[in-house]
């Protein structure tokens, strides 16, 4: 069962959430963290799968302080859109409409919340680590964290990387560990940027499944 709920952000700032529940009561809250594709049909097909493994998973719409309501696709001009409005994006802002997401998912399951975050969600989930409360947090190849190494997690985190991503370098990688020893950090040969998103080119299914395999261990250990 699914629905789009409103939010608020401690600013003030109202906007969407994609919300997946699962079937019987949930063990655990989530927040699912976008690309920079939007909450499109690929990020709710996200939250569904983390449903039916037993999470209430919520999935903000990073982008409506920008422009409300964006689907891209990965073809055409959508791509250059996608990456404009990252650009224009407040992390401040961005942080603290994932902590109203925190809150709600926190509030409707009853139970810990945690943060998974895709790409530029990746990011913004390391960012949630090192700003805010989740139970823990979970990144797949996001690009800017090397930006915010300086930062420390408050909570346990694992990070996703594909050893092919041509967006993102093994020096980074290895700044992000070497800064960060405690912090799990997986590496996927023969996977690119977007090893996850299973419509496309980069996807790359053994490294997927068991990336999310680890992701929900990791998520159990810590009381999902």
């Amino acid at each position: 069962m699914s629905e789009t709920v409103k939010l608020k952000a401690s600013d003030g700032h109202a906007f969407n959430a994609y919300v997946a529940k699962p079937s019987g009561a949930p063990h655990a809250g989530l927040v699912v963290i976008q690309e920079i594709f939007g909450v499109n049909a690929h990020i709710r097909s996200v939250a569904d799968v983390y449903a039916q493994h037993g999470f209430l998973a919520v999935a903000p719409a990073i982008f409506d302080r920008i422009e409300r309501d964006v689907e891209l696709s990965y073809e055409g001009e959508d791509p250059k859109k996608a990456f404009a409005l990252m650009h224009k994006v407040n992390m401040d802002n961005a942080v603290k409409d994932v902590d109203a997401a925190l809150k709600y998912a926190g509030e409707q399951s009853g139970k810990p919340v945690f943060v998974v975050g895709y790409c530029f969600g990746g990011t913004l989930a390391w960012l949630s680590a090192t700003r805010l409360h989740p139970a823990a947090a979970v990144g797949y190849y996001g690009g800017m964290i090397a930006k915010f190494v300086a930062e420390k997690p408050r909570v346990p985190v694992m990070l996703h990387f594909g050893q092919n991503d041509d967006h993102i370098s093994a020096e980074d990688v290895a700044k992000i560990q070497s800064a960060h020893p405690e912090v799990q950090i997986f590496t996927y040969p023969g996977a690119a940027h977007a090893f996850n998103r299973n419509v496309g080119p980069s996807y790359r299914p053994e490294p997927a499944k068991q990336a999310l395999e680890r992701t929900l261990a990791f998520f159990k250990k810590h009381g999902g």
